[in-house]
C-alpha cells in the first residue's frame, strides 16, 4: 500500500466524473435515457447522495485498481490493463446483468463503453504519475 499514490487515485477518481459528465451528457444522454427508461427532464430524488455514492465507488476502484500495480508501472502497461479490466471484467458483468433483466445491447453499449473508458483512463492517470 505504500506505493499507492494517493493523489493520483484522487484525480483518477475525479476524472471518472469528468468522463461521465460528457458520456452521459451531451454524448449520450437522450439515447441512455430512453434505453433505461428514464426521463431526461427529471433530476435525481436525492442528488447529493447520487453524486456521493458515484464519488465514493470511483475512488475505491481508482485505489483498488492502483493496488494492482507495482510502484511504477508504466503508462502503457496501466492503460492496457484498464482496457482489459473495463472491457473484460467491468463490460462483460454488465452484459450478464442486462442480458437477464432484459436490457438493451445499445444501453449495454453505452454503459460498458463509460467503464471501459474510465479504468483506461485511471490507467493513464496511475501511470504517467510516478
Amino acid at each position: 500500500m505504500d506505493h499507492i499514490n494517493w493523489l493520483a487515485v484522487l484525480v483518477a477518481a475525479v476524472s471518472a466524473f469528468i468522463l461521465g459528465g460528457i458520456w452521459y451528457g451531451p454524448l449520450f444522454k437522450a439515447a441512455w435515457c430512453r434505453e433505461a427508461g428514464i426521463d431526461p427532464e427529471a433530476s435525481p430524488r436525492h442528488p447529493a447522495r447520487v453524486f456521493g455514492t458515484a464519488f465514493a465507488c470511483s475512488l475505491l476502484a481508482a485505489f483498488a485498481f492502483a493496488a494492482f500495480f507495482h510502484p511504477a508501472p508504466d503508462a502503457l502497461h496501466a492503460a492496457h490493463n484498464g482496457l482489459l479490466v473495463g472491457a473484460a471484467w467491468v463490460a462483460t458483468s454488465f452484459g450478464i446483468n442486462y442480458a437477464f433483466a432484459g436490457r438493451s445491447l445499445k444501453l449495454w453499449l453505452i454503459d460498458g463503453g463509460y467503464h471501459v473508458l474510465q479504468f483506461v483512463a485511471y490507467g493513464l492517470i496511475i501511470g504517467l504519475w510516478h
